[in-house]
């Protein structure tokens, strides 16, 4: 904590240390070809961190400016961009500005890649968003969102159809899940059920950062998934907006009817903003292709799902604002089916009537909570946010008879954090530029005891300092440079405990504690080229950090073990080369990438099929590609596909070729996946979006002694659907909704119920399911 400190100090000197100057304001307005004003437009100093929305007669006004010759860029979802040319070197500057109207996202600002504001497509990354528009069209067809980021992602793993995302990988490792920066991952006892943790009714838009990254600090070795919580509507002082649905499955529909209901109030009086809403979905028996009831082991049939979102803002003047932020997410299942088991490769597992044990499993509560306050132009031009936060999570499993007598385990996890960000631009002859830099403090308790109060995993207690620093420069306008550094110091406690005793008898011995320790430094550095349209090429090195399974380790120990566990991270390089083009009416993305580690955490079952975490060193490589072809304002068409591989170093020899290596599982590594839409506006208030999505085959394991397949190995086949949205504006407030999910009924299978191998998990995905609603704003 010292260095930290001394860090900070040395900072706050430097700055204090730069001459104050005669500073400059930028204002102006902004309005659409009709001559309208555009409200809530970004706009901001390229290379600073300099920044305001557009009020509701499209005004803005930017100040505390150093003297000098800027880019001002205006941009915001549905709109193209602007950059134009800004000379204060001797005064002040006024704009009167036209911006034109585009169906095409990448214009849009991000803050996960970097921890502060930035152009999607200036970021020396692959960061793909999920913006409003899109997530609205997708929760048409499903409301799931770990389904709807599976389906329109590259990269992200094909869900599984139940709760858990366990497989669920990006780029074929550890992805962290957050909802405004919140961790949501449990990674002392990784329990899979981070992605599925809020509502898409909340969600204003998702950022995806591809590959290794620790701006967040511990679990994002493939990348990290930041859901942005909505955000109020400042046109008014009270607005309101109403979505009922029908849902059920279209064939066969006995049973299957359920419905949903959402209600969001937002609005903004003077200096205060505010945004609320309420979820809540109840869903009928899900179906496959052939008419069976798909086996309800943590399902999405018969549950029921709530969540509470609220988010309070005042800004005291342009410089100084707090916000407050709760969001609640809860869902459990009350079924009246059990498995029935099939045959894995011949017939599936399916739900029958029956009697269950044990209690309904389910999410029973996620309470996230944050506190921010955000001051700009503070000391030498500076932004600060400092946040505090909280996250209070706890899911039932079903039950099982693994345990003596029987049982059913759980996950509660307690987290609570600070966090100080600071950003300082800066010039250096023609190049701008900023430093963002900070510390991070999270205290993660998390346990997995059984609903009876028996301990299998007892309180593990992580604290984790983290100080950062991250440099941006913009050199010529046309150059931009990212290089930046953290550094994690974690500590976990273990108290003594006496082991679970299993149905084998194993397990009752008693447990000596200690404490775990182990420090991460982690790298990046990134450089892109923005000078033309027409291309746009980065290259890449950044590092991520994950720490093993803890929980797995330690419900197993002996005796003194834990003090003596090598709690080692697995730290992984990602070199990327990749470029995103537009040319006319065609936007186009790529990407190549190769992940290594020195040490791996691969999960992987023994012999008696207990899981075991495999350390040999990594290495996956692969590739992806996007595509968006913008016809007309009636017309767009898409696609996006990603391929990857993955293998594991065995005999350690700096080589994944030699006949000792192995491949990665399907619990990590994907099959090829190819997403594609078509949406069309035949008439002006109907809106049709048609898409594909392929899974391909994957084959790269034998059978083991016991003719089977190791879990995780089995060999997957390929599969395609179709899905539907379309809408119809009704009237200005009034929209009439359909969705289906599985047009054609296809009668399929999703990779999990062929890589696991077994008899229990080999059951369908969803037959034809629909989704029937209005929605209104008041």
């Amino acid at each position: 904590m010292q260095r930290t400190l001394l860090l900070f100090a040395l900072l706050l000197f430097c700055a204090l240390a730069t001459q104050a100057q005669d500073l400059r304001t930028v204002t102006g307005t902004v309005h659409d070809a009709a001559g309208q004003p555009v409200p809530m437009l970004t706009v901001a100093l390229e290379g600073t961190t300099i920044g305001a929305n557009t009020n509701d007669n499209g005004y803005f006004e930017l100040k505390g400016i150093q003297p000098g010759t800027y880019t001002l860029r205006v941009g915001g979802v549905g709109y193209g961009s602007i950059r134009q040319q800004v000379d204060l070197t001797n005064s002040n500057a006024n704009f009167d500005l036209s911006i034109k109207q585009t169906q095409q996202a990448l214009q849009e600002v991000i803050v996960s890649a970097g921890r502060t504001v930035e152009a999607l497509d200036e970021t020396p990354a692959s960061v793909y968003v999920l913006n409003s528009r899109a997530l609205q069209v997708q929760s048409q067809i499903s409301t799931n969102i770990s389904n709807i980021l599976a389906q329109t992602v590259p990269g992200l793993a094909i869900n599984s159809n139940t709760t858990s995302n366990v497989g669920q990988t990006l780029r074929g490792r550890n992805v962290l899940v957050m909802i405004d920066g919140i961790p949501q991952s449990t990674p002392l006892r990784n329990g899979s059920r981070d992605v599925r943790t809020i509502d898409p009714a909340a969600i204003e838009r998702v950022e995806i950062v591809k590959g290794a990254t620790a701006v967040y600090g511990n679990g994002a070795d493939g990348g990290l998934i930041n859901y942005i919580t909505k955000r109020a509507d400042a046109n008014k002082p009270f607005s309101a907006y109403t979505s009922v649905a029908g849902t059920g499955m279209l064939f066969n529909s006995d049973n299957t009817l359920g419905g949903r209901i959402s209600q969001q109030f937002s609005g903004k009086a003077g200096g205060l903003d505010y945004v609320a809403s309420g979820t809540y979905e109840k869903t009928g028996v899900f179906k496959d292709g052939e008419g069976d009831v798909i086996s309800p082991v943590y399902g999405l049939g018969e549950t029921k799902m709530y969540n509470g979102f609220g988010k309070l803002g005042y800004n005291f003047n342009e410089k100084h604002r707090v916000e407050a932020m709760y969001n609640y997410f809860g869902s459990g299942q009350n079924s009246d089916y059990v498995e029935q088991l099939g045959k894995y490769g011949e017939a599936p597992t399916i739900g029958v009537k029956g009697e269950h044990k044990g209690k309904d499993e389910g999410t029973r509560y996620n309470h996230n909570a944050q506190v921010r306050y955000i001051g700009k132009d503070l000391f030498i031009n500076s932004s600060l946010e400092l946040s505090t936060y909280l996250q209070s999570f706890y899911t039932v499993y079903g039950w099982t008879s693994y345990f003596e007598n029987g049982g059913q385990s759980t996950i509660k996890s307690n987290k609570k954090g600070v966090r100080l960000n600071l950003n300082t631009p800066f010039a250096l002859g023609m190049a701008k530029g900023s430093l963002t830099y900070g510390v991070d403090y999270l205290n993660d308790v998390t346990s997995q005891p059984l609903v009876d109060g028996r301990t299998w995993v007892p309180e593990m207690d992580l604290k984790n300092v983290a100080p950062y620093a991250q440099l941006n420069l913009n050199l010529n306008q046309d150059f931009i440079f990212k290089a930046g550094y953290r550094y994690d110091n974690v500590k976990v406690g273990v108290d003594d405990f006496q082991q679970l005793v299993l149905a084998s008898g194993a397990g009752g011995e008693s447990v000596q504690g200690g404490t775990l320790k182990f420090d991460a430094h982690t790298f990046n550095v990134g450089f892109r080229y923005v000078g033309i349209e027409a291309i746009k090429p980065f290259v890449s090195y950044s590092q991520g950090f994950s720490m093993i399974d803890v929980g797995r380790y330690v419900r197993s120990a002996k005796e003194n073990f834990i003090s003596q566990m090598d709690l080692e991270p697995v730290i992984v390089n990602n070199y990327e080369a990749g470029f995103h083009s537009r040319l006319g009416i065609v936007s186009f993305s790529g990407a190549y990438f190769i992940s290594t580690s020195k040490l791996g955490a691969n999960l992987k079952a023994n012999a008696d099929g207990v899981y075991e975490i495999e350390r040999a060193p990594e290495r996956v490589e692969g590739v992806e590609a996007l595509v968006d072809v913008f016809v007309s304002d009636k017309i767009t068409f898409g696609a996006n596909a990603a391929y990857s591989e993955g293998k594991a170093d065995i005999n350690n020899n700096s080589e994944c070729s030699d006949a000792e290596d192995k491949y990665l599982t399907g619990l990590r590594i994907p099959p090829l996946k190819i997403t594609s839409y078509l949406n069309v506006k035949p008439v002006e208030k109907l809106n049709l979006n048609l898409q594909w999505i392929y899974s391909g085959d994957r084959d790269r394991f034998e059978r083991n002694a016991k003719g089977g397949y190791s879990s995780g190995e089995g060999p997957v086949k390929a599969f395609d659907i179709f899905n539907l949205a379309a809408s119809y504006q009704a009237t200005t407030k009034l929209s009439l909704n359909l969705g289906i999910e599985n047009l054609l009924n296809n009668a399929y299978y999703l990779p999990q119920a062929y890589w696991y191998g077994r008899d229990d998990n080999f059951t369908r995905a969803s037959g034809a399911r629909f989704q029937v609603g209005a929605s209104y704003n008041w």
